[in-house]
């Protein structure tokens, strides 16, 4: 599922980075996410496969703290980046003729950094509160479910869904793998 999940993160950065066609508003952030997403499941995956494969649940408090600001930065990133998502389709939907002056070049970057400068400050309020506050105590096994499916599942499902349905990464991808695309082809789905 790891492999998946950065396959299809990759394959979206790669579309939209190469189809000057996807040089807009919404894929801006749709690259954005999928770069934040390859990142929010590197942060934990690798370390959770190494511990299955050798049978050992050890980690320094150093390399807890590291993976837990790199966590929370990311967990939140995607969080933003969603809610800048849904302002750009809210925009794109209601104010169609003023779009490409809402959402213009500067106010997206503006967006992005607003939302990175934001995770910087919740994660030193999130770390004080994990410092400060003791842990309670749950079922290992649940915890472990839940946190596969958040950290494992939803970024691997993303690409999915913001891109397969879509028909303008599709034809990018086709484009950089090689597929001949036809006019009466590329007006389905």
């Amino acid at each position: 599922m790891y492999l998946i999940t950065v396959f299809g993160n990759l394959l979206i950065l790669l579309a939209v980075s190469s189809d000057s066609h996807l040089h807009t508003p919404m894929y801006f952030f749709l690259a954005n996410l999928s770069f934040v997403d390859i990142c929010f499941t590197s942060t934990t995956v690798p370390k959770m496969l190494w511990n299955i494969q050798t049978q050992t649940k050890v980690i320094t408090y150093e390399d807890c703290i590291t993976q837990m600001n790199f966590f929370i930065t990311f967990a939140g990133m995607d969080d933003f980046l969603l809610s800048v998502m849904a302002y750009d389709r809210f925009v794109a939907i209601c104010h169609p003729l003023q779009y490409m002056v809402i959402m213009n070049p500067r106010l997206c970057g503006l967006l992005v950094l607003v939302s990175w400068v934001t995770i910087v400050s919740l994660f030193y309020c999130a770390s004080l509160g994990v410092y400060l506050s003791s842990a309670a105590t749950q079922s290992s096994r649940s915890s472990a479910t839940a946190s596969v499916m958040y950290t494992v599942v939803t970024p691997m499902l993303n690409p999915f869904i913001y891109s397969l349905r879509n028909r303008d990464i599709k034809r990018a991808l086709k484009r950089i793998l090689g597929i001949q695309c036809y006019k009466n082809q590329s007006s389905k789905g």
